[in-house]
């Protein structure tokens, strides 16, 4: 269990003098822990903070989050900025705090959603500023070949009861005997969506949420992004009339695809496979708390809905691969 105040001593040290106080969980991540802080008299910082008790390796290593935005820095790909590090276990890192509002347009609901317009200016900046992010030279770590990436998902379903994602297994089939030749290999963030954006009207301050990046295939961020356009899972069974407007600004495919290659990003190949792999990625992860929820005295009903969808978003995957013919 973390121990609030021995973490509060440790953040004191990278400001000696300073009286560093108002610790609260935030939400955001699912493999560490990340907390909000005040640096007297007004200074706002963000701490992640690896989880005690288990190895801070892979998308626990916090300190390889931390390496990523420090290479980020300064790229014209708006990051946080890092204020400070500590080794120690439970190893953890500062940053400066960004305001600004997070919101996927399809799928999340807000009492204050932004308007058409909004998203889709948000939207377009997201797609230029991926091509920004992929001219950045990739640090010196291995790339993930996609065979990897498919194996890492395909492990995932292997360990869901049947029928949570029915016809996964075709479609994993048609995924895996059609693997494009790889690209050349950049910083790839694994959750590149607008909810993993900080946006202060159109403005686009921060990309945060780097537990799961890497060096990879810059087409599978792409078709993150892309497949946002026309998400099949859903998390609410109804959305409000805001909302849903809201969604209207998200730009059809095209239009954001030509927003990233007129930034500079490079004319995918083989994008249907990787709009299917997409699919395919989102039924595995969602099949995963599907399969927890279930397990517990009281589902959360987001997840009862979205266990609902997981067949449309299996079928949108081999859709993508049909029409890619």
């Amino acid at each position: 269990m973390l121990d609030e105040n021995e973490l509060l001593a440790r953040l004191r040290a990278f400001w000696p003098g300073s009286e560093v106080g108002g610790l609260r969980p935030l939400p955001g991540g699912v493999s560490s822990l990340t907390f909000a802080a005040t640096v007297q008299p007004d200074r706002h910082i963000v701490v992640k903070v690896a989880p005690p008790g288990l190895a801070p390796v892979k998308n626990r290593d916090v300190l390889r989050q931390a390496r990523i935005l420090r290479l980020l820095a300064g790229t014209g790909v708006p990051v946080p900025a890092v204020l400070g590090e500590d080794a120690a276990m439970p190893p953890l890192f500062a940053m400066t705090f960004e305001a600004g509002q997070s919101y996927e347009p399809h799928l999340d609901v807000t009492g204050d959603p932004p308007t058409p317009d909004t998203v889709t200016a948000r939207a377009l900046a997201a797609a230029r500023t991926l091509a920004r992010l992929q001219q950045v030279p990739p640090p010196d770590e291995e790339p993930i070949p996609l065979r990897d990436e498919l194996d890492r998902w395909a492990k995932l379903l292997a360990t869901v009861e049947d029928g949570i994602a029915p016809g996964h297994a075709d479609l994993h089939a048609r995924l895996a005997s059609g693997i494009p030749e790889g690209a050349v290999p950049t910083v790839v963030h694994g959750d590149y969506r607008l909810a993993n954006m900080l946006f202060t009207g159109e403005y686009l301050r921060a990309i945060i949420d780097w537990e799961i990046w890497s060096v990879g295939d810059p087409r599978t961020d792409l078709a993150w992004l892309l497949m946002h356009t026309d998400p099949r899972h859903r998390f609410h069974e109804q959305r409000g009339e805001a909302d849903r407007k809201a969604g209207t600004g998200m730009p059809a495919l095209p239009r954001l695809l030509d927003g990233y290659l007129d930034a500079g990003g490079k004319e995918p190949a083989a994008l249907g496979w990787f709009l299917a792999y997409c699919y395919y990625k989102t039924a595995a992860t969602i099949a995963v708390f599907v399969k927890r929820n279930r397990r517990r005295e009281e589902p959360d009903p987001h997840l009862v809905t979205a266990a609902a969808s997981l067949a449309a978003v299996v079928e949108r995957g081999h859709t993508a691969l049909d029409q890619s013919k």
